[in-house]
């Protein structure tokens, strides 16, 4: 089971104790993929236009607890009326007044996410999104998601209004927000070990560089000493820069720090990287 279908799965089984949180995310599942229709008779029938036989489950629990509708029951009379006057034309965003509670917010975006939300694989990237097939339905979700501080952006993508979140921390934000909570330590358990290779990586090539710089330097300042060594001669040079030499020679891998414990009396790094820099000018204006 993919990530975004174990969410969905953990989202499916929330409900709602309050009849118009209830109410909320019922919103949502009919906005997001339901549809109204007439049957022979002329009675008003409800479609779901999902292959998520959860999101089925989850609708018509939610019709049974809110307005005592079951899957056989015929919608007319009363329940045509209540259910019109109640949610309205489903393509266009949902009525506001359902979404006054904070609480009712969470349960319209849950609502949302198993309609026409999905995520990809955190190990490989973040990246969530919900599809919507009206404009109006993507500004809505972006409201709704602004109150409680997550940032969602949208795109059009072919004939579909795509609101979508890039940032682990704002899917985080929005896990916890839907309650969807072991989605949401997964998640933040994959953060913690991508974010530790992460680091891993950055501190290995970090060493890996400076190894490679000093090894670089080191063979710089030997060739240098070589050069001055055969053309100029250590007796010719001060005693400070003559002792540097010898012990660049005897110790080529040392590092500044190891080279100026060496020296008598000992030096530290920026006494060495002088000296070294001195010999290497030198050498310099010999080649010259």
């Amino acid at each position: 089971m993919s990530f975004s279908a174990e969410v969905k799965e953990e989202l499916s089984r929330q409900c709602p104790p309050a009849r118009h949180c209830q109410i909320a995310e019922l919103a949502a599942l009919l906005h997001f993929c339901g549809q109204y229709g007439l049957d022979k008779e002329g009675n008003l029938t409800i479609g779901l236009q999902t292959e998520n036989e959860a999101v089925i489950r989850k609708c018509f629990t939610l019709l049974k607890k809110t307005f005592n509708i079951d899957t056989d029951t015929v919608l007319n009379g009363e329940n045509k009326e209540k259910l019109i006057a109640k949610f309205g034309e489903l393509s266009a965003p949902v009525n506001p007044l359902l979404l006054k509670n904070a609480c009712c917010r969470r349960a319209f975006l849950r609502g949302a996410f198993l309609c026409c939300g999905s995520m990809s694989d955190p190990e490989k990237g973040y990246h969530l999104e919900f599809v919507c097939a009206q404009p109006g339905q993507a500004a809505q979700l972006v409201e709704v998601m602004r109150t409680f501080s997550i940032e969602g952006k949208t795109v059009l993508r072919k004939k579909y209004n795509v609101v979508y979140l890039k940032e682990g921390a704002g899917i985080v934000d929005l896990l916890n927000v839907m309650e969807a909570h072991v989605s949401l330590m997964n998640l933040e358990n994959l953060r913690i070990l991508k974010e530790m290779r992460n680091s891993i990586n950055r501190r290995v090539n970090c060493e890996a560089a400076n190894i490679s710089k000093t090894v670089q330097a080191s063979t710089r300042q030997i060739e240098d000493i070589l050069f001055i060594k055969e053309h100029y001669g250590f007796s010719r040079l001060p005693d400070n820069l003559r002792e540097m030499a010898e012990v660049r020679l005897e110790y080529p891998d040392a590092a500044l720090k190891e080279l100026g414990e060496h020296l008598n009396p000992t030096v530290g790094k920026s006494g060495v990287n002088h000296r070294l820099r001195k010999l290497s000018e030198l050498a310099e204006r010999i080649r010259l």
